[in-house]
């Protein structure tokens, strides 16, 4: 049987974080845009609440929540900035390949930490030759006769590089072998040999941190090994096929914010002497707004259904992502159209509505490569 309804557990959710949203993100977003600065007290105030870290098991101190839940609220943060939402949420992707692949010490050791304190961790695949092709990572991972590995490369565009407390790191063996060859481990901040580079200026999500992470002969100990050389792809393609839908919600979150806002301008904007909202052009731009918000937020809902009832199917978190980033992207830039002059300006919210939908369609997995991942699964090859 088919049931769209929320629990009342999961309204409950979605209230704490539109509260969270409308009070604590809103009123500082723009102003942490400009500036370009995460605003770490709001995320220790999250983390205190649960909203932070969501997926994270309750044995681990987490609030244990499921993949339905988490997105719901992602969404609702996402709809406030989605800058600050990426730097919060960011822990779920840093954790997953733990949550997936590490043994009782490392889940008791790292996913124990993320319960007990405000930390964040980072995810490394990316680097600065090696995005959407995963497989050709060069980091380099040089196994010791005691069973540790030694790690030298360049990560790059790494979310919360700067705060984290510790990286799940992808590297090869033997880049030659490609995937066959990634294993993944887990580095801490402070291992001899870890740096981190500057804070990247970039075009939108500007409240967010991204930098690159330099590995300098870093000692990987055997206990911190998440996945050894030949077992780290499958491991990163896993999570990501955990996180995605996550990019949907965002994108729904954005959408969402987009159509409040032209909503409430084509009401009160007068053209020809009449609010532009009594115009059909506008009308439609709105309405095909709400089409891709309700679209999307399905998707997001059924691959995030999908994971929370061990239903294998990664493709529809592909459509999820691909079709939500697009979405996004495309609404935004609607957005600016409805607000026309004002649009382009940044006293007016769709402006850096624009700019933070773009990264929707790059991180996690180009739309790009979430069409080929779908065409091959429709094809078989």
């Amino acid at each position: 049987m088919i049931d769209f309804s929320l629990s009342e557990e999961q309204r409950a959710l979605i209230d704490t974080a539109k509260r969270f949203c409308h009070e604590r993100i809103i009123p500082i977003a723009a102003e942490h845009d400009r500036i370009s600065e995460f605003p770490h007290k709001i995320f220790n105030d999250a983390w205190k609440i649960g909203l932070v870290n969501t997926t994270l098991p309750a044995e681990y101190g987490g609030p244990g929540l499921g993949d339905l839940d988490s997105v719901l609220i992602t969404e609702e943060l996402a709809y406030g900035c989605t800058g600050i939402q990426t730097s919060m949420t960011a822990n779920t992707l840093g954790m997953t390949p733990i949550k997936l692949a590490g043994n009782d010490a490392q889940k008791k050791k790292y996913l124990g930490w993320l319960g007990s304190e405000p930390i964040f961790v980072s995810y490394a695949t990316t680097e600065p030759s090696a995005g959407s092709d995963v497989a050709g990572l060069q980091t380099r991972a040089v196994k010791q006769s005691d069973g540790s590995y030694v790690l030298s490369g360049t990560k790059a565009w790494i979310t919360n590089a700067n705060f984290a407390s510790f990286y799940v790191i992808f590297a090869t063996g033997n880049p030659e072998l490609r995937h066959k060859g990634i294993g993944a481990f887990i580095v801490r901040r402070d291992a001899k040999g870890v740096s981190v580079g500057k804070h990247e200026d970039k075009l939108g999500q500007r409240a967010s941190d991204t930098a690159q992470v330099m590995l300098d002969d870093v000692h990987v100990p055997a206990s911190d090994v998440l996945a050894p050389p030949g077992y780290g792809f499958k491991l990163a393609m896993e999570t990501f096929n955990q996180t995605r839908p996550d990019i949907g919600a965002i994108a729904t979150g954005l959408m969402r914010r987009c159509l409040d806002e032209c909503v409430a301008y084509a009401r009160e904007r007068k053209t020809f002497g009449v609010p532009i909202a009594q115009h059909q052009l506008v009308q439609a731009m709105i309405a095909e707004m709400a089409i891709r918000i309700e679209a999307t937020s399905l998707l997001v809902r059924k691959a995030a259904w999908n994971l929370e009832n061990g239903v294998r199917n990664p493709v529809v978190s592909s459509y999820a992502k691909a079709y939500g980033a697009d979405s996004a992207m495309l609404t935004a830039v609607d957005a600016v159209q409805v607000f026309g002059g004002n649009g382009y300006v940044k006293e007016y919210p769709v402006e850096k509505l624009m700019r933070d939908a773009k990264i929707l369609q790059i991180y996690e997995g180009t739309s790009q490569i979430q069409r080929l991942v779908i065409g091959r699964s429709i094809l078989g090859s």
